[in-house]
């Protein structure tokens, strides 16, 4: 399978969110296990020899292959998540989205100055979430922060809002 095959099972839903916009669902690639299969190998031919210790997904499609991923790297998963869905002592940020504002937190004891993070989450957009969690991340000090997406939507430039010193991957563009 190829990066033109798995475009072919992501479903566009025009108007979705609001109107004027094309979501990509990556809910019909997901059902497929040749696709999985196709995301799970290529991030794992990424990230193999990174000395990747934890991989973080966003609320809720980053929980689908950050733990995937994780377990093949033997690293750790952490979940990042919307305000107060996390059980424990917190850290957070609030950060302006496409459609209002939001606050994603992280469990204080999530994360160490040992630490070598990639950051996982589906699709890259404007960037917002994204650049939210590496904020929020950045405030443990880890040693290195790696970005992933499956998908990026290159005429929306959402990775110009990061810093050089963050390393993005993107499996297939738009």
């Amino acid at each position: 399978m190829t990066a033109e095959d798995v475009k072919k099972e992501i479903r566009d839903v025009k108007d979705f969110p609001i109107k004027g916009i094309v979501f990509r669902d990556l809910t019909t690639a997901f059902k497929n296990p040749e696709c999985m299969r196709f995301f799970e190998e290529e991030m794992y031919s990424i990230y193999k020899d990174k000395g990747i210790t934890k991989v973080i997904g966003i609320e809720s499609r980053g929980f689908i292959m950050a733990p995937v991923l994780g377990q093949k790297i033997h690293a750790g998963f952490v979940p990042v998540r919307k305000k107060g869905k996390l059980p424990a002592e917190t850290i957070d940020v609030s950060y302006q989205k496409e459609y209002g504002t939001d606050t994603i937190q992280i469990h204080k004891d999530a994360l160490s100055e040992n630490d070598i993070v990639l950051i996982h989450d589906d699709l890259l957009a404007t960037g917002g979430t994204m650049a939210a969690a590496v904020q929020l991340i950045k405030k443990f000090n880890v040693k290195k922060i790696y970005v992933n997406f499956l998908v990026e939507l290159d005429d929306l430039n959402g990775r110009q809002i990061f810093d050089s010193d963050v390393e993005i991957e993107s499996l297939i563009h738009y």
